[in-house]
Order: C-alpha cells, then structure tokens, then sequence
C-alpha cells in the first residue's frame, strides 16, 4: 500500500516519543508496572513542551448509537500521535491490531506501541502508521 508521508510535525513528535521512552528506560529499567511508565513517560514528554493527554476515553458509533464505554488511549500526543504503552514479557499481535483499531477509529495516522519490559528499549518500541 502506498501512503501519504508524514507530516514534519508528526516525525517531530515521533522523535520526542522516542527520546521520552529511552530516558524511562534507562532510568527505571524493565520489570515496573505500565502505569508507572505511563507517568513517567508523560514526564517526559512535558519536560519536551510536549502537549499529552493519559488515558483517553474515546466513544464509539456502533448501530448509529453512541457508546461513550468505547475505547481508551494511553497516551494521546499532542492529539495527534497514540502511544500504546505496555509492560509485558511477550508482544502479541493482539497489541498491533488494538493500535491499529484506535488509529482507524479516531483518524489519527501515527502511533507507538511501546513495550518497557525488554532489556534494550530500540527492542520494544513500534512504530504504526496508516
């Protein structure tokens, strides 16, 4: 499939998300829960003058009804980029479809699963693009 490139300021916010994980990693390491990654991560991406928002209820549109239970994102990026963050000894392909499906339901184009439960972080981090 043939896409669209992305924007400046996507690859500039995916070169932030990126810095931000290898700081946490380096800092704290494998083995911590994802919710302790998650603030410290957006830790991060603050002291970047980055914009972020933590667990985004997203609502669905099924059958013409809206369902405010709908999804949550982890991390949103200056609503713009999803950051998936997980804290799991094995990725499954389950985790890439679930980012997929967010990118697809809320028309964003770009995202990040990012695992910190590895021992070198360029190992756990994905990117996504639609």
């Amino acid at each position: 499939m043939n896409y669209a490139p992305t924007s400046s300021e996507e690859e500039r916010i995916a070169r932030a998300i990126v810095d931000a994980a290898y700081a946490v990693h380096s800092a704290l390491g494998p083995g911590l829960l994802e919710n302790v990654y998650e603030a410290c991560f957006c830790h991060e991406l603050g002291k970047q003058g980055l914009s972020y928002r933590r667990q985004v209820v997203v609502p669905i549109v099924y059958d013409g009804i809206r369902f405010d239970e709908g999804l949550r994102l982890d991390v949103l990026v200056e609503d713009l980029v999803i950051c998936e963050l997980k804290a799991v000894e094995t990725m499954h392909p389950v985790f890439t479809a679930q980012l997929l499906t967010q990118l697809k339901l809320t028309g964003k184009r770009l995202g990040f699963l990012i695992n910190f439960n590895v021992p070198l972080i360029k190992h756990g981090i994905k990117r996504v693009i639609l």
